[in-house]
């Protein structure tokens, strides 16, 4: 596996990481937990270094889960995870709304690393912005974190250019999440640039647009109870229908390659910057191969070319289905 830096001064990680929360949340029923973390292990095994979770993500089934899975190998992985989406602390149940006070953000953080069952958090984001507390507040209180060595890097997701800024001025922001890929392109306008600018690394969720862009979903699909899918506008089946053409130039360009359509989604990712580090997730390990391959996919001018012109006149259908509010 080929490393990448997250930053150009930034820790070095593996080309790829892998996002976790399907493991355990919002992709219907969790996952098998032996099964789990046979291919956390073998995501290790095959040099992925970078893991994503959040204390959400459960709540707190998956920080739990990747802190029984690599509490043998902790040197070996570099984990991600978030805090400021509110959580009920005593019940584990999901609040509506945001939660990054900063007593809550060191209360939680000491809770997360109890669960990951290590001393320091690798990289930490804050969720969302939580529009209540200025930026410069939860920025300063990570940096106390980074200072007591509870956490290194410090991260954000879904924020505008504006908040990275703010953000950057009172601690160094090492990452930058937000939702980007063929069908989401919205961080192309400023988050993007910005992080480039500023030295930040780039760090796509949802890099494979929920699965629609592998291929392997179509009009009509039927997800799971509990999978998010079935209440986002862009899985509808009129927008699935609407959607069918990007799903064909991938179609087309991997035929060109001997690839899939999720490898030349996610080496189009890789090839925007040396510092965008794409998270796909999955809880299969012919699927990790997959992805992982795409590392080594190398697409040529007439490929990107063509991609650039048919997105241009390809406008996507439906709205993103989380993270959809404006940046903060």
């Amino acid at each position: 596996m080929k490393s990448r830096r997250l930053g150009p001064s930034g820790p070095q990680v593996s080309a790829l990481g892998l996002g976790c929360m399907g493991m355990s949340a919002n992709y219907g029923p969790a996952g098998e937990r032996r099964e789990m973390i046979a291919l956390l292990h073998a995501a290790v095994e095959r040099g992925v270094t970078f893991f994503d979770t959040a204390e959400v993500y459960g709540p707190w089934h998956n920080e739990a889960l990747l802190g029984e899975a690599f509490a043998a190998m902790r040197d070996r992985v570099f984990i991600a995870t978030k805090f400021g989406i509110d959580v009920d602390q005593q019940t584990g149940e999901r609040l509506a709304g945001f939660n990054s006070r900063p007593a809550h953000i060191r209360s939680v953080v000491d809770a997360s690393l109890g669960r990951l069952r290590t001393d320091y958090i690798d990289l930490l984001y804050q969720h969302r912005v939580d529009p209540a507390v200025p930026i410069e507040d939860v920025a300063g209180t990570v940096g106390d974190l980074v200072a007591a060595g509870k956490v290194r890097y410090f991260g954000l997701s879904e924020a505008s250019a504006e908040t990275l800024r703010r953000a950057h001025a009172v601690h160094p922001v090492t990452a930058m999440q937000s939702e980007y890929s063929l069908w989401a392109r919205e961080p192309e306008l400023a988050v993007l640039p910005t992080c480039i600018e500023l030295g930040v690394g780039f760090v796509p969720w949802s890099p494979l647009g929920q699965g629609f862009l592998t291929g392997r979903l179509t009009p009509g699909q039927t997800f799971a109870d509990g999978d998010v899918r079935n209440r986002f506008p862009r899985f509808t089946d009129e927008a699935m229908h609407a959607n069918q053409g990007l799903v064909q130039l991938l179609v087309a360009v991997a035929s060109r390659h001997g690839a899939t359509p999720a490898q030349v989604a996610l080496a189009w990712l890789l090839a925007q910057h040396p510092s965008v580090v794409p998270i796909p997730g999955t809880r299969s390990l012919v699927r990790l191969d997959e992805n992982l391959a795409s590392a080594s996919l190398l697409l040529d001018s007439s490929d990107f070319d063509e991609i650039g012109a048919r997105l241009a006149v390809m406008p996507i259908a439906g709205a993103r289905g989380t993270g959809q509010e404006q940046y903060r």
